[in-house]
């Protein structure tokens, strides 16, 4: 029988809650969104800027909740419910996570990062579930918000925890990391990313290096020794009373460094390194070489808090780029005839740009195909954002790539930069341009379709994918 999460008695004395009558229960996870929600978990009813969750609470009961956290009335809700008053239900749930960390004896990983948080994060769940299990955040769930559901979601039995932390202000890191109280800290690179909110790259070094604030006495950072704020960031990691400061990266004096590194198949490298003066080749299924690094940054941290190093670098094998960050969809147009489909529709910044031009002027096309960019805006930017995106025509140019459709009014000087000849559609949002880059796709095509989330992008991911012919109607077009 699994051990329950969480008890009555246990969440009302972490929150601090009271209840009308004597409550028995016993949650198995703990849940803040119906359409998620699994029977069994504790909902925890947040009120955020457009929606207020205790207008849901009726909904949370009858998906099969067994208790709610609430801050005020919830309507439509027997006067029998399973109810926990608290003062602040954003306060309550972070009360939850600081007793489930507490009362934890897992080896804490902490993520961060202008790029690549969540995928190395997803690299170190899957070496670390050799270990004996690991806890993870789900998706990308780094905010005020994710990461005390992160952490009261964390069984008092798992030997391995990895949480990933996020910002997009300065400060927001901080009262985070107090709560994670990682063990290990692992910042992935510092890039030109939600610029709008900060006035140099120095400043997104310092925000990522708030990390350090909140290690435990005795523990780790992980750094990337190729980014120009490495110094920058040993030094702060230093200035918060961190000794042991290990770095990954090809430059001589990474703690990790990689040696070699070959493309087995499109989106399939070995590489080989040297990890804390042990040889190791691993294996990685990934959309470019930058996150073959930041499995390079994960194997260190592993081997940092204790693993078996040779194992872990075996299970990252099994690791996936999650949807929207790189996977690669082979999509049949019948007639024994396709094209290739490279999703990198989850988000976007100027270095993520850059590796996915990269690696799609890399890819191997059929007869007769085309290499095509599909780009939305990259958001956040600030005033540097017209010439960020004005700058991506030199990565198209390097990357020999044959088309690049645009849409939003930023892409617009990305596609008046452009030579005539490469320029594709201009569209003033997703939704119009998908239809028009789907009738345009033809047999041995590679495209690759990128943009920040809120331009959303998966329209045309999806429009793609519904070019897609089964196979037994593409063998019947064939036959005819």
């Amino acid at each position: 029988m699994t051990t329950p999460l969480w008890s009555a008695e246990e969440v009302l004395r972490a929150v601090h809650g009271r209840c009308v009558h004597e409550q028995t229960w016993t949650a198995q996870g703990v849940s803040i969104d119906t359409r998620t929600l699994q029977p069994g978990d504790l909902f925890v009813a947040l009120r955020g800027p457009t929606h207020d969750s205790h207008a849901f609470v009726d909904q949370a009961f009858a998906r099969g909740a067994v208790a709610a956290l609430v801050d005020k009335a919830a309507p439509r809700v027997p006067a029998d419910a399973p109810l926990v008053g608290v003062e602040d239900t954003l306060s309550a749930l972070g009360d939850l996570a600081r007793v489930a960390r507490t009362r934890s004896h897992a080896k804490v990983l902490a993520v961060t990062g202008s790029v690549g948080k969540t995928s190395t994060k997803e690299q170190l769940r899957v070496m670390l579930e050799s270990q004996g299990g690991v806890h993870a955040s789900v998706g990308g769930l780094n905010n005020h918000w994710g990461v005390p559901l992160s952490l009261a979601r964390l069984p008092e039995d798992t030997p391995y925890a990895v949480l990933e932390v996020g910002m997009n202000h300065p400060g927001e890191i901080t009262p985070l990391t107090k709560l994670v109280r990682p063990h290990l800290a692992l910042i992935t690179t510092v890039e030109a990313v939600h610029l709008e909110y900060f006035p140099s790259l120095e400043a997104i070094a310092d925000a990522k290096a708030e990390i350090f604030q909140g290690v435990e006495t005795g523990g780790t950072a992980v750094l990337n020794r190729d980014n120009p704020l490495y110094a920058r960031l040993a030094a702060a990691a230093k200035a918060a009373g961190i000794k042991t400061i290990l770095s990954f990266g090809r430059d001589g004096k990474a703690t990790a460094r990689l040696l070699d590194l070959k493309v087995d198949a499109p989106g399939i490298f070995t590489a080989r390194a040297v990890v804390d003066g042990v040889n190791v080749t691993y294996r990685l299924a990934a959309p470019h070489p930058g996150q073959v690094l930041n499995a390079l940054g994960a194997l260190l941290a592993v081997q940092a808090v204790g693993a078996d190093l040779a194992v872990c670098a075996l299970a990252l094998e099994a690791w996936r780029p999650a949807p929207g960050r790189g996977t690669r969809h082979t999509v049949r147009l019948g007639t024994g005839t396709s094209f290739t489909l490279l999703d990198e529709s989850y988000n976007a910044s100027p270095v993520a740009v850059r590796a996915a031009l990269a690696a799609l002027g890399a890819a191997p096309v059929g007869p007769g195909g085309r290499r095509v960019a599909v780009l939305g805006d990259m958001r956040e930017l600030g005033p540097e954002g017209p010439a960020l995106h004005q700058s991506l025509a030199a990565a198209v140019e390097e990357s020999n790539l044959d088309q690049v459709h645009v849409c939003g009014p930023l892409m617009a000087g990305l596609h008046a930069a452009l030579p005539v000849a490469r320029r594709g559609v201009l569209a003033s949002n997703s939704a119009d341009l998908a239809p028009v880059v789907a009738a345009q796709m033809g047999p041995g095509d590679v495209v690759m379709v990128k943009g920040s989330a809120s331009m959303k992008m998966g329209l045309v991911v999806a429009a793609l994918r519904a070019l897609e012919v089964p196979a037994a109607a593409g063998s019947e077009r064939a036959a005819g």
